[in-house]
């Protein structure tokens, strides 16, 4: 049976368990603190953050505990960093490519986060590569960043957040989504993959059952860091 006549059959279930989620599920806001800023010392190195609602850190308090924060500290005893958050809660990749149009101050490195809203959003395969190869144009020839890391789509099949087979459908579209942003990602000169090993556990998501938690920020940022120290 393929793709198209599962999502054919259980669309009726599949549309009430998708409102059954938007009501139950915690909207959890956007954490306070600092979006963009300087640190440490050494070689200039310019950071941009882009992307979705992980990106923007739902699922804690404070930017102090999200990706950005526990991100610049382990780069600022390697660089004087300056950096930016460019992130919203629920944004596509449509809707970066219309934030990187309105963008032209260059960045050395650019970490995006982004798919998750477009596999609910019911984007198709070809809309989801056309998108990216278009926002790797825009990161080049706006930017002229030196290093573009596209971090992989969590593992939706995995959200608790998400009853079955809703759960199955989303997990099973972000399998395919991640080996259509691979594959686009290894034909691109300076570009990078980023998957996220975290551990497969309920305390490694936030309340909502659907955004990482501190623990799993602080694992995303340290992989992060390991890449962009050896950008040259």
């Amino acid at each position: 049976m393929t793709y198209p006549l599962i999502i054919f059959l259980l669309s009726p279930l599949l549309l009430l368990q998708g409102i059954y989620v938007r009501l139950t599920t915690p909207r959890l806001p956007e954490p306070i603190g600092e979006r963009d800023g300087a640190i440490g010392n050494g070689p200039t190195l310019r950071l941009l953050i882009l992307g979705d609602s992980a990106a923007a850190g739902v699922g804690v308090a404070h930017q102090n505990e999200a990706l950005a924060g526990q991100l610049i500290e382990p780069l600022s005893t390697n660089f004087h960093l300056t950096w930016q958050l460019l992130a919203k809660n629920g944004d596509r990749c449509k809707d970066l490519i219309a934030i990187l149009e309105q963008q032209s101050k260059p960045f050395d490195v650019v970490l995006i986060s982004i798919g998750v809203n477009d596999v609910t959003g019911g984007l198709s395969l070809n809309s989801w590569h056309s998108q990216l190869v278009k926002v790797i144009t825009l990161v080049r020839t706006k930017f002229s960043a030196r290093q573009i890391i596209f971090t992989a789509l969590p593992p939706m099949h995995l959200f608790p957040a998400l009853p079955q087979p809703l759960r199955w459908v989303f997990g099973f579209r972000a399998k395919q989504f991640n080996r259509i942003l691979q594959s686009t990602i290894t034909k691109q000169a300076h570009c990078h993959f980023l998957t996220i090993t975290t551990p497969l556990q309920v305390d490694y998501i936030a309340e909502d059952g659907f955004h990482p938690n501190a623990k799993t920020y602080a694992i995303w940022a340290n992989q992060a860091a390991q890449v962009i120290k050896h950008v040259r």
